[in-house]
């Protein structure tokens, strides 16, 4: 934006300030300054400069912006224009006349003003020198007045032939509004383009007659032209995002849709407008001016925000060290200074030793929190004038919990034969689960969905590995999945997930290559956990209830849970169907474990409880029985240690077998007691009457029957 420093200086006098610092003050104040051009305008050279504001400050992408920001900055007053003080009358009348209604079109103002005896259409020479310095080219066309008074005050107006109007309409009483568009409707613009339109288009009405794509052109039918004697001002307020996604659909920007893209506040909307009718009258005094449309939403609330004093210090720092090794800080008095310059009202809260600021409408986009206002007050107060050391930190810091768990976790499933493997969050809609969260506006369709598991990217690996080079990649990663609540909110959880199996291996060197089963892969898992010291239950699972019964096993999935009940994830085996479908091995174990619950239990076992190992012999007996199926292991295992006195040591599964000497839904377990002792060395007949003992329970409690 090119910005005449004459232009300037009639808003705020800055004749006595140094360009060089002039333009070091708006660098450092966030409005960078690309380049100092001298223009020659009717033989005269003016000083002009192109600056460039951040996207967050459309209050400043005018004349009157850009002044009051420097006056903010070089803490000066500005020269109040005699419009401002004029249009008070005008504002008044308009407010009491003003129809509220709610927001839900896109337009939060909608004001039209009828100007009659439009005769003289000159344009005054101050004003084509402005707009020559502005660098816009003058058309001599009511055009240069929407144009100057976009410079000037940053609001984008409209023009329609007033006489043209009457004549479709039929009558002189007509009412302004905002509609959306019919499917399909065809709309002739100003550039003589003929769009389709569709219901996501607003439109400005006279009745029912289109004037305009609201905010961004006007209907050709309409339009302004050399014998245009009377015209109807539009002055509207638009949302930002309902402009960008109009001009991206027809493909068409103009210098109004631009202006409303960057979001424009109705602050000094009336003002302008009157403006703009005084420069008319400057060629017309006769002009005949009323007021047609008033209508307007009903005022945005502005949340007051509390800025700490002690949170401000901390942020921005120390501005001076003292001799005595201390620091100072910017004080109170100076903060309230640069709230006055932002035009802020606020209210010092001492017992808090804070403020409670209410921004200005115009600002109300760009400070909404309290790092908003300390980040105002430091640009204002210059963050070149804080000190640039950092403050020297005694706290020495530590790994974090979430760290120690990984480096742990990564340790033991590394000794497990796995590899970390790192995948992209976002994934495929086209994936193994059908509770995809699917994005808004993807970039690619290839990354239309937020993950839901981890699995289907491990098991597409190791898909893809086994196509390269027929062999299936074990593995494991970190990451976060997503998942929506029962109130639809988002949540975000990290979790890590593993797959092995499906290649052949031995297990020792004396058997042939084979494939792990369910009860080595579950085995691997237990171990796991055995080495973390965290003691876990297994349970089975209903897939059918399971978010994951698409990837898992019908029968050969578990859940696995923390003894105090709280679940830490899945372990099963790849569901056949889907491995079929991949033409992947079927003999694949995934496991998913939610990362803060082992945390958790692992911040719960801080110290490991060491046992002197015994150096008393030990005693190994087999029992065998056949037991109903139903039955889980787990169970069995917990009553035979309950009854098997302190002696009991381990218990292991030596063999499982089903036939036709079997009865139905039974199975024939064999199991290996290991018993000892750290304090002598056993009898036989005191492992006989444990024996005995447990031969009884098994008989009650499990309805076994005890096989020679």
């Amino acid at each position: 934006m090119q910005i005449s420093l004459k232009w300037i200086n009639e808003l705020v006098n800055i004749e006595k300030i140094k360009l060089d610092t002039l333009v070091e003050k708006l660098t450092l104040g966030g409005f960078e300054v690309e380049e100092i051009l001298e223009i020659e305008i009717s033989k005269t050279n003016q000083i002009v400069l192109d600056i460039s504001a951040t996207a967050n400050r459309s209050d400043s992408l005018s004349i009157q912006g850009i002044a009051s920001e420097i006056a903010a900055l070089l803490n000066t007053s500005l020269n109040i224009s005699t419009h401002l003080l004029r249009s008070e009358k005008l504002k008044q009348i308009i407010l009491q006349k003003a129809t509220i209604f709610s927001i839900n079109t896109g337009c939060t103002t909608l004001l039209s003003v009828s100007v009659e005896n439009l005769v003289n259409r000159t344009i005054p020479k101050w004003i084509t020198k402005k707009l020559l310095s502005s660098g816009v080219t003058p058309s001599n066309t009511l055009v240069d007045f929407q144009s100057y008074i976009l410079l000037e005050t940053g609001y984008p107006f409209a023009f329609y032939d007033f006489d043209k109007i009457i004549k479709k309409v039929g009558k002189v009483d007509f009412e302004l509004s905002v509609s959306r568009a019919a499917d399909n409707e065809s709309f002739v613009a100003s550039n003589n383009e003929n769009y389709n339109l569709d219901p996501s288009i607003l439109l400005i009405k006279a009745n029912e007659l289109p004037l305009s794509i609201g905010g961004i052109i006007e209907s050709q039918e309409f339009s302004c032209d050399n014998l245009t004697k009377s015209i109807l001002i539009e002055a509207s307020i638009f949302n930002a995002a309902t402009i960008r996604q109009q001009s991206r659909k027809l493909g068409l920007r103009t210098d109004r849709s631009t202006r409303y893209e960057k979001s424009v506040k109705n602050t000094y909307l009336i003002e302008s407008l009157y403006r703009l009718i005084s420069l008319l009258r400057i060629s017309n005094p006769n002009l005949t001016i009323k007021l047609e449309t008033i209508i307007k939403a009903n005022e945005q609330i502005i949340n007051p925000i509390i800025l700490n004093y002690g949170t401000l210090k901390e942020i921005l720092g120390p501005t001076k060290k003292l001799s005595n090794n201390s620091f100072e800080y910017i004080d109170s008095k100076t903060i309230e200074d640069y709230l006055n310059r932002l035009n802020c009202i606020y209210v010092y809260n001492d017992k808090e030793d804070a403020w409670i600021v209410t921004v200005p409408h115009s600002r109300s986009d760009d400070l909404t929190r309290e790092i908003d206002l300390i980040e105002e007050i430091g640009r204002l107060h210059g963050f070149n004038n804080f000190l640039i050391t950092l403050p020297k930190l005694q706290v020495i810091g530590t790994k974090d919990k979430s760290y120690q768990t990984r480096q742990k976790l990564t340790s033991c499933l590394l000794n497990l034969g796995l590899n970390e493997l790192i995948h992209y969050s976002l994934v495929n809609e086209k994936t193994f689960l059908t509770n995809q969260i699917s994005l808004v506006n993807p970039l690619v369709s290839e990354y239309a969905s937020l993950r839901v598991s981890l699995l289907p990217n491990l098991i597409r690996t190791s898909q893809e590995n086994w196509k390269q080079s027929s062999s299936i990649i074990n593995g494991f990663e970190y990451g976060h999945v997503f998942s929506l609540d029962t109130n639809t909110n988002f949540k975000e959880k990290e979790y890590v997930a593993g797959i092995l199996g499906g290649l052949q291996t031995k297990t020792t060197w004396s058997e042939s290559e084979q494939v792990i089963t369910w009860f080595e892969a579950k085995g691997r898992i237990e171990r796991l956990f055995e080495q973390l010291n965290v003691p876990v239950i297994w349970k089975s699972t209903s897939t059918s209830s399971n978010h994951l019964q698409e990837i898992f096993h019908k029968y050969r999935h578990a859940e696995i849970y923390r003894e105090s009940g709280t679940l830490i994830g899945n372990f099963g085996q790849i569901h056949p169907i889907l491995a079929n479908d991949l033409s992947i091995s079927s003999n694949l174990y995934l496991f998913e474990f939610d990362l803060a619950i082992i945390q958790v239990a692992l911040e719960n076992n801080n110290v490991s409880i060491y046992k002197e190992y015994s150096s008393y012999p030990k005693i190994i007996k087999d029992i065998s029985f056949i037991i109903k199926q139903d039955i889980e292991f787990n169970q069995l295992k917990q009553l035979l240690y309950l009854n098997g006195s302190q002696f009991l040591s381990k218990i292991n599964l030596l063999d499982e077998y089903k036939g036709n000497s079997i009865p139905e839904d039974h199975t024939s377990l064999c199991l290996q007691l290991i018993f000892q002792s750290n304090e002598k060395t056993l009898q036989n007949s005191e492992i006989e009457e444990i024996l005995n003992n447990i031969r009884f329970v098994l008989t009650h409690e499990f309805n076994a029957t005890i096989r020679n």
